[in-house]
């Protein structure tokens, strides 16, 4: 596989972005009762952030074939068929570890987040160019799914799916719902030149602000939910603390946005990103520690 990827290939699979996905992983150790260091995790987190996301990233690259700034990259570079070749190679190989190092759940999850991704982005079913549908699509896959098959890979087992993880599961949805319409902010010209009509642009720019507030309020709601039934309710302020810094900067950005609409532009969107994985990440590691 070496000789296929050149230097924009690798550039283009954006494995540092695997830095903004990495808090349901987190979050999922936090809850799993299960060693930092265990084979389990360690295996599970570099097929994740290593094999999974950055081959979603590049089937996505590769189809899209952008010429303006997309996430975690300022100015891509055009993706070659060599891309293509790589991401089903990647596919393979995470299936594959997954199945003989973890379970054949992680294995099946993975398969399932794969095709849901390609589903997403292929030019034959195009699901992102359908603003709700591309909206449910990642509520469901990037959210309560991916928390799912964290678990499952650092467990080695399956989530037992009663009251309180429901609301957990739910909270992981809505968290990425709320991230999400601000990730296409600064891309509406372009998605629409590619035919693509996302939920921000339906949103608008004062919109889409509203609609995160809402979702992570909902997201909120239903942290608190989770940590009261499991008697940890320490834990979901402790949360709330690490929220504050993203909060402050989605108000600081908010107020510049309706201000001038040329502030939703790439460089306040991936502040917000790096300020928010940071701080959930953070969070989500102290609450490993106390949990453990």
């Amino acid at each position: 596989m070496m000789a296929l990827i050149d230097k924009n290939t690798l550039k283009l699979l954006r494995i540092p972005f695997s830095l903004f996905l990495m808090p349901l992983f987190l979050l999922a150790l936090s809850q799993s009762g299960a060693e930092l260091f265990s084979f389990n995790t360690l295996v599970s987190f570099c097929i994740m952030h290593l094999l999974v996301y950055p081959s979603s990233n590049g089937y996505n690259s590769y189809i899209d074939k952008d010429e303006e700034s997309i996430g975690g990259l300022e100015k891509p570079p055009l993706p070659t068929k060599k891309l293509y070749y790589v991401t089903l190679v990647i596919d393979i190989l995470a299936i594959t570890l997954g199945f003989i190092f973890i379970n054949s759940v992680f294995a099946i999850c993975i398969l399932i987040y794969t095709l849901a991704s390609r589903a997403y982005s292929s030019r034959e079913i195009r699901l992102k160019k359908y603003p709700y549908i591309g909206f449910l699509v990642v509520f469901i896959f990037q959210g309560g799914f991916t928390y799912y098959m964290c678990y499952a890979g650092i467990t080695d087992h399956g989530l037992e799916l009663n009251g309180p993880v429901l609301y957990l599961l739910l909270g992981s949805s809505f968290q990425i719902a709320g991230a999400y319409p601000l990730t296409q902010i600064y891309q509406h010209q372009q998605d629409l030149k590619d035919g693509v009509v996302t939920i921000s642009y339906k949103l608008g720019y004062a919109g889409t602000f509203i609609f995160t507030g809402l979702m992570f309020a909902i997201t909120n709601v239903l942290y608190f939910l989770y940590f009261n039934a499991n008697d940890q309710v320490n834990q979901f302020y402790i949360i709330q603390i690490f929220f504050v810094p993203i909060v402050m900067y989605y108000f600081y950005w908010f107020i510049k946005v309706v201000k001038n609409q040329n502030e939703a532009n790439f460089k306040h969107t991936m502040f917000m990103n790096i300020i928010a994985s940071t701080c959930m990440n953070s969070c989500f590691l102290v609450l490993y520690v106390i949990n453990n």
